[in-house]
């Protein structure tokens, strides 16, 4: 009969030989899983680790581990992810938000003021993660969210009612198009940026995502050009721009924000040593 130490055991090894994971990373899969199927906190897992499964449970696990072993994303098969200490529905309509992406997150609160209101616009907004954490964080500030898909949009609403946030304005809207020249304090965003023809996108966990998310030209930079080029438009003098990239692109990004007017740009390293966001400041004047 099966235990939560036994399929821990057994699992987490068919995890690692399917997906190339780490042991770790397996293992705490195989504990999401069950957790998901038994319906049941970790801690109840640990502390009852030898109890047999009842066999509704045990099914209901097994398919989910197929849907994995077939490489389906673990947040879509449990329909969510943690985010900045906020739990987010996530559907394939939507990019699954990643650890690296909490940087944007914090270098964009570094630049709004904690006590006093100010205007916030996020493009591309997703499951809303983004918009959300820095509504959650900044209260008194009004964040905008857009998103060209609808289907992406109903996930963030959905997001935004279960963590309370019903202020937070969100938008069907190709980048800029339907804002009618507002100007906000601070624009961030998480775009496209992987290269059209790359072979990334044929593998992992990107194969099950949006690709309208994800790919962005030859070179990854279009949406980029566009969001560089439209937003001094929809900034405030002294106002910023910040968005993350990819960990070879910051040296572009650079140069786009650059050839736009912006001051002081720089590119910030994530956690790993690698290029991930990059920013500017409209020139104050």
């Amino acid at each position: 009969m099966a235990t939560p130490a036994g399929v821990l055991a057994r699992d987490g090894q068919k995890l690692r030989q399917a997906l190339g994971l780490e042991q770790r990373e397996a293992r705490l899969e195989v504990r999401i899983l069950l957790c998901h199927a038994l319906g049941v906190a970790r801690a109840w897992l640990i502390s009852h680790d030898r109890d047999v499964l009842a066999e509704p449970a045990a099914q209901t696990y097994s398919a989910l581990l197929t849907r994995r072993l077939a490489g389906e994303p673990i947040a879509y098969i449990v329909g969510s992810r943690e985010f900045f200490g906020l739990e987010f529905k996530t559907t394939p309509a939507v990019l699954i938000p990643r650890p690296e992406t909490e940087l944007l997150v914090e270098l964009a609160l570094a630049r709004m003021p904690l006590n006093q209101p100010c205007k916030a616009l996020d493009l591309g907004t997703g499951s809303g993660a983004i918009a959300l954490s820095l509504a959650r964080h900044r209260p008194r500030a009004a964040v905008t969210a857009v998103d060209q898909s609808r289907e992406a949009l109903a996930v963030a609403r959905e997001n935004a009612a279960r963590l309370q946030m019903p202020g937070v304005r969100l938008l069907h809207s190709d980048w800029f198009s339907a804002l009618d020249g507002e100007i906000f304090d601070l624009i961030v965003s998480n775009p496209p940026y992987v290269e059209a023809a790359d072979p990334c996108l044929q593998s992992g966990d990107v194969r099950f995502e949006p690709l309208s998310a994800l790919a962005s030209g030859a070179d990854g930079l279009d949406d980029m050009r566009r969001i560089a080029a439209a937003a001094p438009q929809h900034l405030k003098p002294g106002g910023w721009l910040l968005f993350e990239h990819g960990y070879n692109q910051g040296e572009g990004c650079r140069e786009i924000l650059r050839r736009q007017g912006f001051l002081a740009v720089e590119t910030v390293r994530d956690l790993a040593g690698l290029e991930r966001v990059s920013m500017g400041m409209k020139h104050p004047g």
